[in-house]
């Protein structure tokens, strides 16, 4: 009688966990090496952890100071993570065995298409071409504009190190800035609202961007993600120019065009990036709760940014509508969207929303900041993005492990981690009566 061990098959979702683990891992080690750190205030285990997982997961939340704690060396290491992290591990690595003249597969396909958050299988080594092509291009083109602002303030050789490392930090909506006050000037303001935007639209959104269709050619998915952007840019940049209009500790004391570049600015960067222009402390409740809003909401699918994503928002805000309105339907662009669709909405906000009140709730008791300000870091967290504030650094060894935990989460999704852990799914051959019972 023969005995034999059966080999363990990883779904999609485990192994897409199990890369962003491990490169996160690599990072935190790389982060330890002696030539990585400056040397200034011992950088702990936990310090490197938070740092490789902040950069990885695209954030930008830190618990040292970032310019002062690694060298060179150690700020390219985060480059690099932001990079990958940024363009989606399984795209990095596709590209790699391209080049290497491997074959792809259908399993290498099928974690393509989760880690792109892509609909369809096919054309996707193809999307991954675009990827790459887009990327690259769009981050060395955008940091010549950064090179020409950062050139008045610094040397040649760092304003050229500043332009590319904003560049690749504000594509991949990650919110690391070396220098935040030239982020500032008009031309590198304009210039990273602009890589934020096209970082969070998504990669198959880009594609079609820069593919010479017409609107009206566009998928569906692009119509959305455009439309429901646009929408949130708007209501964002309206409702922070009225909240913060006349506090002095944020653009009170500017002048009414400096007050617009900049409330353009927040509301672009409160979605993904996080890049900290502003004393967000100092901001009004009001202020700070819309943040909490747009960051739950996040970037949209496939896109380098975190959230629940705007498609989620999209459609659970047309399903609430069809609700009020008795309609059983729910059509948008003269399409109809699947009740599978809307209930994978509802299950992904409500995921999120669960685990956001859970972490905020284990964070009150292990933390001696405000409940207000703990759920602000819960959410930055959770939708990858670099607003504080101003807690990151105080947070205790159990604290930084829950954000660590909430970024990861953020990165690949609450419903792919809630996947990776669940038990393998079962056919059923029946189904049970319907019955209908009373809510709200």
């Amino acid at each position: 009688m023969h005995t034999y061990r059966q080999k363990r098959k990883f779904n999609p979702a485990q192994f897409l966990v199990i890369a962003y683990l491990a490169v996160i891992s690599v990072g935190t080690l790389l982060l330890l090496l002696p030539v990585a750190t400056t040397g200034e205030g011992s950088l702990t285990f936990m310090d490197a952890l938070f740092t490789a997982s902040s950069a990885t997961c695209v954030t930008g939340l830190m618990v040292v100071e970032f310019g002062r704690a690694f060298t060179v060396f150690g700020q390219i290491i985060i480059m690099v993570l932001l990079q990958i992290g940024g363009i989606g591990i399984m795209t990095f690595s596709t590209i790699i065995a391209l080049l290497l003249g491997r074959k792809i597969g259908l399993k290498e396909r099928l974690l393509l298409k989760d880690d792109l958050d892509n609909i369809k299988m096919a054309g996707l080594v193809k999307l991954v071409k675009h990827v790459i092509f887009l990327t690259f291009t769009i981050e060395g083109l955008a940091a010549i504009p950064l090179f020409i602002s950062f050139i008045k303030d610094y040397p040649v050789g760092e304003a050229l190190y500043l332009a590319i490392f904003h560049s690749i930090s504000a594509f991949n909506s990650a919110g690391f800035a070396l220098s935040e006050n030239s982020l500032t000037a008009p031309l590198a303001s304009l210039i990273i609202m602009v890589l934020v935007i096209l970082g969070s639209l998504g990669f198959s959104v880009l594609v079609e961007l820069f593919s010479r269709k017409r609107m009206r050619e566009f998928s569906l998915q692009s119509k959305i993600v455009l439309t429901f952007t646009l929408i949130l840019i708007v209501f964002a940049l309206f409702a922070f120019l009225l909240l913060e209009y006349n506090n002095p500790s944020t653009i009170g004391s500017l002048a009414p065009l400096q007050k617009l570049q900049t409330a353009l600015f927040y509301s672009i960067n409160s979605r993904s990036a996080g890049f900290n222009v502003l004393a967000t402390g100092q901001m009004h409740s009001a202020t700070l709760f819309l943040t909490i809003i747009l960051m739950f909401i996040g970037a949209s699918p496939g896109s380098t940014g975190g959230g629940i994503k705007t498609t989620t928002f999209g459609v659970i805000i047309l399903a609430v509508w069809n609700v009020i309105r008795g309609k059983r339907d729910i059509e948008i662009f003269r399409r109809r969207l699947s009740e599978r669709l809307v209930i994978k909405a509802f299950v992904i906000t409500l995921l999120a929303l669960f685990w956001v009140i859970f972490v905020t709730m284990l964070l009150s008791i292990t933390e001696s900041a405000s409940f207000f300000a703990l759920l602000f870091e819960t959410v930055a967290a959770f939708g990858t993005v670099g607003l504080s504030t101003g807690i990151t650094a105080s947070l205790s060894g159990i604290g930084r492990l829950l954000i660590i935990f909430t970024m990861f989460i953020g990165r690949v999704g609450p419903l792919t981690l809630a996947v990776a852990l669940a038990e393998q799914k079962q056919v059923l051959l029946y189904r049970y009566p319907e019955e209908e019972i009373m809510v709200g």
